[in-house]
């Protein structure tokens, strides 16, 4: 099993596939660091060698902000946002939709489980 940017990347699978592993790098970014090393989009983990292993890792350390350092620039951005005050940090820091999705309906990911409330009848047709 390969080890890149702290990330256990799968081995049985393509390299574009399991480069995806990475938390920062998606689909295009991955097709992006095969094509600049030269490795074919069929070629799978497990048929790297060492060196070709090596340069993913030095490319990634050297071109790209991933896992730890991104997951800690989008958290300072958004605690920045919620310092700041703005119509976005409002939104973070009561844990509702932060870009304009309707919150009448819907948006229970962000809100959590629904939590009945008393004294709310539902009307019904007669």
């Amino acid at each position: 099993m390969a080890r890149i940017a702290g990330v256990n990347i799968p081995t049985n699978k393509r390299v574009v596939i399991a480069l995806s592993y990475i938390f920062g790098i998606g689909m295009t970014r991955a097709r992006e660091i095969c094509s600049k090393l030269g490795i074919p989009d069929a070629k799978r983990v497990s048929q790297l060698s060492d060196e070709e292993v090596l340069h993913i890792r030095e490319t990634i350390d050297r071109d790209y902000r991933v896992e730890g350092d991104l997951r800690r620039e989008v958290a300072m951005n958004i605690k920045r946002l919620m310092d700041l005050g703005c119509y976005r940090g409002l939104r973070h820091r009561k844990g509702l939709p932060v870009r304009g999705q309707r919150t009448h309906t819907n948006a229970r990911t962000r809100k959590g489980k629904a939590r009945p409330v008393a004294g709310k009848k539902i009307a019904t047709k007669k």
